[in-house]
């Protein structure tokens, strides 16, 4: 495979437009209203990506990014378009071809699952999350540091909650060791939960957990693997989706050693439908993605945000974004017009033409491009028609999903979840042996009790032989009256008889 410096994106009245992957982990944007073809642009981006040996991870919210797998065709209803597509802007070497793909699915429907434990997502990231406040927080601080110090593994829900609920229960010497511990807040952890469990959190935390290596991988060519998260069904737990987002770009972070500007990117990463990450995200978890996009980029990691309007993305994150593609925008109320103005003010001007006014009449498939140049200068806009991609525009079948799958070189490595021992398990145990504990004591007291009134009762019976043997001195007076006097009758009659002998 040749050495490959740039991407090129399209003509602009006969001059390339082209991404300098030097420049490419400055971040981009891809904008504009709904069919003015961002995910056509996402996909030539992706291709051009994979064949530069870069790895890419791509969001797929509307379930048609998955055509990237496998090449164009002629019998396709747009191939003309696309070849005088080609033709138009001088791109001569067109052809049909896919990068190699390999399909992920949290829930593991249509793709391998992706799975996290809840240690490494650690409680910073749940905290946000779950938009504790401080005193949550803190609480959910004290578990995690009671697992650490007594070796509980912390793998999915599961493990969570009965930390929890072994939290609340050695609340007094918790407290006396690591903070306050209330039990309120233990409460509104776990009602927390629950709610997101029924979005399907509980599909994201197991083992085996996802390796990062797995995501940064290139084929025998030497092209860059592309993941292609599909999302349709994620899309609709959008709290869910920000988590998974934020957490897969926090630990690429966390692992991946600064390396300022690299030739090309390490991976590039795509997030679809980007105004949904930020719309209904709680504003901590926002501004941790804020924090991690100003940062990651020293990681060589670039992230492209895919949007129907610049807004959608706050000002801070979107002063990161030096590379930028803007679609159609259409403006009828006022507010879409201060939008307008807010995406045309954007670009750095070209005194050619109107950028505000252009942004209103572009066709289909066709863009304001505005790169970094080597020097790391914006470009000025250009009005620009985006290549035609050499993969399949369309979704790919079942049949041929499964078929991916089959092929995949991760067949076999997370589609079956693995339930080891962990915190859960352990925790159940110290319940049981104390509830063995507790019977066991229970019953010895029982035998003690039985053993004492049974000593008792033996004890009265043998008192009550005793006195049976044993007169009282008061019988003993009445029995001694009762002989005397018997001695005494028994002479007196004795007396009588003899003397009536006598005479």
């Amino acid at each position: 495979m040749g050495q490959i410096d740039r991407i090129f994106i399209g003509g602009a009245g006969g001059e390339p437009q082209h991404l300098i992957l030097k420049r490419a982990n400055r971040h981009g944007i891809i904008s504009g209203a709904t069919g003015t073809g961002k995910t056509v642009t996402l996909q030539i981006l992706t291709e051009a990506f994979s064949k530069a040996g870069v790895p890419v991870f791509a969001a797929d919210i509307k379930g048609d990014l998955s055509g990237l797998a496998v090449p164009g065709s002629e019998s396709h209803k747009l191939h003309d378009k696309l070849i005088s597509r080609a033709n138009k802007i001088g791109l001569e070497d067109y052809a049909y071809s896919a990068p190699p793909c390999v399909f992920w699915d949290v829930f593991g429907e249509k793709g391998h699952p992706i799975r996290t434990t809840v240690s490494e997502m650690g409680p910073l990231l749940l905290s946000r999350m779950l938009e504790l406040n401080d005193t949550q927080e803190g609480v959910l601080n004290v578990a995690f540091q009671l697992a650490e110090d007594e070796n509980l593994l912390l793998l999915d829900l599961a493990d969570l909650r009965a930390l929890l609920a072994h939290v609340s229960e050695r609340r007094a010497e918790l407290s006396a060791a690591y903070g306050n511990v209330a039990v309120a807040s233990i409460g509104a952890i776990q009602r927390r939960l629950l709610s997101f469990e029924r979005e399907g959190l509980e599909h994201f935390f197991g083992e085996p957990a996802l390796s990062l290596a797995d995501f940064m991988t290139v084929d025998e060519n030497g092209h860059g693997r592309v993941n292609v998260l599909d999302a349709t069904k994620l899309i609709h737990a959008p709290n869910l989706y920000a988590l998974f987002l934020l957490w897969l770009l926090a630990e690429l972070f966390e692992e991946l050693p600064e390396v300022g500007d690299p030739d090309r990117p390490r991976i590039a990463f795509f997030f679809d439908e980007a105004h949904l990450l930020f719309d209904r995200a709680p504003r901590a978890l926002v501004n941790k993605v804020e924090q991690t996009v100003k940062l990651i980029r020293s990681k060589g990691v670039g992230v492209y945000f895919v949007t129907q309007n610049p807004r959608d993305i706050p000002d801070e994150v979107l002063s990161q974004l030096g590379n930028r593609i803007q679609h159609a925008l259409r403006a009828y109320t006022p507010k879409e017009r201060r939008a307008l103005k807010a995406a045309a003010e954007s670009f750095r001007e070209n005194p050619a033409f109107d950028t505000q006014q252009v942004i209103t009449e572009l066709g289909v498939g066709e863009a304001l491009v505005s790169t970094l140049d080597a020097k790391g200068i914006p470009q000025e806009v250009a009005r620009t028609l985006i290549r035609p991609p050499s993969s399949r525009l369309g979704p790919l079948t079942d049949l041929e999903r499964a078929g991916m799958m089959a092929s995949s070189p991760l067949k076999g490595v997370y589609d079956e979840r693995v339930d080891r021992e962990s915190a859960f398990e352990r925790l159940e145990e110290r319940t049981a042996q104390r509830l063995r504990e507790e019977e066991s004591a229970r019953q010895a007291e029982e035998r003690e009790e039985r053993r004492r009134r049974t000593t008792q009762t033996r004890s009265r019976r043998t008192n009550t032989r005793r006195r049976s043997r044993r007169m009282s001195s008061t019988e003993r007076a009445v029995n001694n009256v009762l002989r005397e006097s018997s001695r005494t009758l028994v002479r007196e009659l004795v007396r009588g008889v003899l003397g009536v002998l006598r005479r």
